[in-house]
């Protein structure tokens, strides 16, 4: 069973869209269940996330966790952007249903993915950022093989 906040960001998901000229873009997917996000940032010059949407093909969780994740960044600052785990995600949504916590993990990995972009494309470096995976489900074995 879904939470009443999961049920509500799939039916009226937040942010929905692209940004043209953004700061930042990340697209991540997980080629196990085939779902695809892609993140959209607009950074100002103060390193303030000014605005953030997204476009996501796939599962309900998957809009949830992708809705709910550009609430949680909007107005931070990059290094507070980075802190979003999919933990967070999961926490604000009320939880999920164990068989869809990679929809939260795909959520994580799409911010990543466009703070690595803008840090790329203004040639900075953002401290404790790594390049993000394209696929998450090899994240996802990797983290099976760390147990």
């Amino acid at each position: 069973m879904y939470s009443e906040k999961v049920m509500d960001h799939f039916n009226n998901p937040r942010n929905v869209g692209e940004i043209e000229n953004a700061s930042g873009v990340g697209t991540v997917g997980n080629a196990k269940c085939g779902d695809i996000m892609r993140m959209y940032l607009d950074i100002d010059d103060n390193g303030i996330i000014q605005d953030c949407k997204f476009k996501t093909f796939g599962c309900g969780a998957a809009v949830a966790t992708s809705s709910m994740a550009t609430e949680l960044v909007k107005g931070k600052t990059v290094q507070e952007a980075l802190q979003v785990t999919n933990k967070a995600v999961m926490e604000a949504l009320d939880g999920l249903p164990p068989i869809k916590v990679h929809c939260s993990l795909l959520a994580e990995e799409a911010i990543h993915a466009a703070l690595w972009d803008y840090a790329e494309k203004h040639n900075i470096k953002i401290e404790g950022l790594e390049k993000p995976v394209n696929d998450i489900s090899e994240k996802e074995e990797e983290e099976e093989e760390d147990y």
